[in-house]
């Protein structure tokens, strides 16, 4: 029977990624703590060794090559996905976990602890708050999310966080481009521009990677106050 260590490394060779032995043993210690504050409050529906693999490790790091710049954003990290596993794979980045879930925060901070992790923090916080405060706004080369909100909304929160110059990672499902031409208009108010869209197979389940290139600095009124993005999509109108 397959070692979980040698699944690790395996399934990340399978999808052009060699890990190191001390980066497989980060992803063994993350699981195991993963697991074990699973049982306490509920942080990911994926409990089995495998799927937590592929469905998270795995998913998370197929972006790796995307990630320019050393200093990043992981917007709604949840469990730390795709933040943490960014960080095991490229050490030299400076991270900033964002969720507006507490117990989640303190998961995150208890694993940035145990696997010995520098320059990653996670902040407890809503992205309508913090993209106004000075520390935060347009201060990133990289802003990543994995199944956070659609498009039209998720842009309004990603993009007042970006540098000008900086990028807007998206990890979504397959069927993706209803979603993206709605929030063209989103994208453009907010100073960015669709750069490529990335589709691909994990495990036999279809994905897609969404770039977004930050041309303009985003004007200051954006993202607006908590539930007007969400209400009030900017590919409608709507009042200011």
């Amino acid at each position: 029977m397959e070692d979980i260590k040698d699944f690790i490394k395996n399934e990340a060779k399978k999808n052009n990624i060699n890990l190191s032995e001390k980066q497989i043993e980060l992803f063994y210690l993350y699981m195991n703590n993963l697991i074990e504050w699973n049982e306490k409050i509920n942080l990911t529906a994926i409990k089995e060794k495998k799927d937590i693999v592929i469905k998270h490790f795995i998913d998370s790091i197929v972006i790796k090559d995307e990630i320019v710049g050393n200093k990043m954003l992981d917007l709604g990290s949840g469990a730390g996905f795709p933040g943490i596993p960014i960080k095991i794979v490229n050490n030299d980045m400076d991270i900033t976990l964002l969720d507006a879930v507490n117990k989640k925060v303190n998961f995150m901070n208890d694993t940035i602890e145990k696997l010995n992790l520098n320059n990653i923090i996670a902040i407890h916080s809503r992205a309508e708050d913090l993209a106004h405060d000075e520390k935060y706004r347009e201060k990133y080369d990289i802003v990543v999310s994995r199944a956070v909100s659609n498009m039209t909304t998720l842009v309004e929160y990603m993009l007042p966080f970006l540098k000008k110059g900086g990028k807007c990672i998206c990890l979504k499902g397959p069927d993706v481009d209803n979603e993206l031409e709605d929030a063209k208009n989103a994208i453009r108010i907010l100073g960015g521009k669709i750069e490529k869209k990335i589709q691909y197979e994990l495990n036999g389940n279809g994905r897609s990677i969404i770039v977004i290139l930050k041309e303009k600095h985003t004007e200051q009124i954006y993202p607006r106050k908590q539930g007007k993005p969400i209400k009030e999509p900017l590919k409608w109108k709507f009042k200011k």
